[in-house]
């Protein structure tokens, strides 16, 4: 799957990844109160909002973009129709070409580990018949329990077809609470890069492995270190837009071909018509103002690259 999001990016010439995250709060008013009148104030019509927000957002933006990025507590929040919306976006996606970036930031147990891969990644049994639960094509691992709660992962990775991006050094403030702990003189964050690109090594798709990292656009000097220490891993940075990245700040985090990296915008996107910058759409051209935010996103990255 790797090769099918460097093939996306190639032909899009857009190194970005739009991430899917539906607050309520983002979506329109006029969305909200028709979702409502077809279903009522239940979760089934939050659900049905967060939906239709979605398909609007994608079908203006599929063109110009290779992949997406559903955040699933999004969905979580609003039980299992919020689940099901989290399916049907997953699966529109990838009908629209799209690969889909599960950020479910997943890690526990061998066992626990072995599922969630299944449900996301693989497929699971009943009877005599398997289906393919989520059917992300990648998926988002915290690996801070160790190599036994990320086998699982890479092994169905290895059978799928499909890959993973491993939390290294994450974009929130608190993050060097314990990423940036020395052990023995070096920071932990190193430490885990470095595990990452040994994982890598043998899930191979190409120039690029399947087993990528994250690692925060707020950080780029460490984005610049890491960028070394994992040379043919494909690297997912959040943080850019809301949380302060900027494209001047993203360089070191590709490699001197343009790839390796892809750069992940949520509410910058899909709350653009929020933003006094792309208040001339309005609530009702809200999927508009999302494109016009990818543009945007994209000429300042180009401008780096």
């Amino acid at each position: 799957m790797i090769n099918k999001l460097i093939e996306n990016i190639k032909k899009t010439n857009a190194p970005i990844v739009v991430g899917l995250d539906p607050m309520l709060s983002y979506v329109p008013e006029q969305v909200v109160k028709q979702a409502f009148a077809e279903l009522g104030e239940t979760l089934e019509g939050v659900a049905e909002a967060v939906w239709q927000f979605n398909k609007e957002i994608i079908d203006k933006t599929y063109d110009l973009i290779p992949a997406v990025k559903p955040q699933i507590a999004m969905y979580e929040q609003f039980g299992i129709p919020g689940l099901e919306a989290f399916k049907k976006t997953v699966d529109y996606c990838k009908e629209k070409g799209l690969v889909v970036i599960g950020d479910i930031k997943r890690g526990d147990i061998g066992s626990t580990s072995a599922a969630y891969a299944a449900g996301h990644l693989g497929r699971v049994q009943a009877g005599s018949k398997s289906f393919v639960p989520f059917g992300e094509d990648f998926v988002t691992v915290n690996p801070y329990m160790g190599s036994d709660c990320v086998k699982p992962f890479i092994d169905v990775c290895k059978q799928e077809k499909k890959g993973l991006f491993i939390l290294v050094k994450t974009s929130n403030p608190s993050s060097g609470e314990f990423q940036d702990r020395l052990v023995d003189g070096r920071p932990l964050y190193e430490l885990v890069g470095e595990k990452v690109q040994e994982w890598g090594d043998a899930c191979m798709g190409g120039e690029y492995s399947y087993i990528g990292a994250v690692v925060g656009a707020t950080y780029p000097e460490q984005g610049k270190q890491l960028r070394k220490l994992m040379p043919k891993a494909y690297i997912l940075v959040p943080g850019y837009g809301a949380q302060g990245g900027k494209g001047k700040d993203l360089a070191h985090f590709f490699n001197e071909d343009g790839l390796g990296a892809i750069v992940n915008s949520s509410r910058g996107i899909i709350a653009a018509y929020k933003q006094e910058k792309y208040g001339k759409y309005g609530p009702e051209n809200f999927g508009e103002a999302s494109r016009a935010a990818v543009e945007d996103m994209i000429a300042d990255i180009r401008g780096v690259l």
